[in-house]
């Protein structure tokens, strides 16, 4: 299967939803009041947000003028490419640190475990050596979630006693990567209520602990964010990045998601690159994000 057509079957609950409808408005009418009024309820329900749909609307306006389009069905490209030139192609990923320490955050239920153990079993398959930091003391099934992939794909899991300190798990298992050679560490915390203030400043607590392990790190800070729930994504992003200074985004459940436009709220707003995207239940269906698929996946011709 090409990348493209394993992007747009991931992304057809996205594609059947609003922005489904897109094809059809953008027919071979003319482009009226009516036009721009119905694009921009689409955009806005699938969750783009209201910023960047204006934004987008905006420069379609604009180019409808000065390339003097009539017909709405000139739009259609106009507004993919437009689209694409929304969303950040992601850096390239070298970890050229030794080892490079991943500290990994999210709200509960985002997915955030389930991705540890999809990434560890992407970078351990790529020849890279692997240690987990199961730092979320408070969710038992967290840890044995990990320690069950780490069994599975022979992978070394730093934990501690349950309810135990979420820094010193962190600490002990960079010092362990460190110590063992390591090329990559990736530390599990505890899922957060971007709301909860105490337990924000408790995430911020072990990205200081991980510098003192070594120096420089976290060398990333991923959060990883649940594509099915949609605008409020955005604020928990927002906190986070304030909180711990995110450097990329992973979007999980994008299959079971009709709210795929939020990826290019995220952008606008935050300026924070996707890296990756989950796209199915199994380790290969968490993917590289691709800019080019994705848009193609969410809008489709008929």
């Amino acid at each position: 299967m090409s990348i493209f057509s394993r992007w747009r079957e991931g992304l057809s609950r996205t594609s059947k939803s609003a922005l489904g409808q897109i094809a059809s408005i953008l027919g071979a009418s003319e482009i009226n009041d009516e036009t721009w009024d119905e694009l921009e309820m689409i955009l806005i329900q699938a969750d783009l947000g209201i910023d960047t749909t204006t934004s987008v609307l905006d420069t379609l306006k604009r180019l409808t003028r000065t390339e003097g389009w009539t017909r709405s069905n000139e739009l259609f490209s106009a507004l993919k490419q437009e689209l694409r030139t929304r969303l950040i192609t992601p850096p390239s990923l070298s970890f050229t640190e030794k080892p490079a320490v991943i500290l990994v955050v999210g709200v509960n239920g985002s997915g955030k475990t389930t991705t540890i153990a999809k990434l560890a079993s992407l970078y351990h398959a790529s020849g890279h050596k692997i240690l987990l930091g199961a730092a979320d003391t408070f969710r038992a099934a967290a840890v044995d979630q990990l320690q069950v992939w780490g069994d599975r794909l022979n992978i070394e899991v730093i934990s501690g006693a349950p309810e135990s300190d979420p820094g010193a798990v962190a600490f002990s298992a960079v010092q362990a990567g460190v110590a063992r050679g390591m090329d990559i560490v990736m530390v599990d915390t505890a899922g957060r209520l971007h709301t909860r203030f105490n337990l924000m400043e408790e995430l911020k607590k072990v990205n200081r602990v991980v510098g003192k392990a070594l120096s420089g790190a976290p060398h990333h800070v991923w959060l990883v964010l649940d594509a099915t729930t949609g605008q409020n994504a955005l604020h928990q992003a927002r906190s986070f990045k304030d909180a711990v200074n995110v450097t990329g985004v992973i979007l999980t459940k994008l299959d079971s998601s009709a709210r795929g436009g939020m990826a290019f709220a995220i952008q606008h707003e935050l300026g924070l690159p996707i890296l990756y995207a989950g796209l199915g239940e199994k380790p290969e269906d968490l993917m590289p994000f691709n800019p080019d698929a994705f848009v193609d996946g969410i809008i489709t011709s008929n």
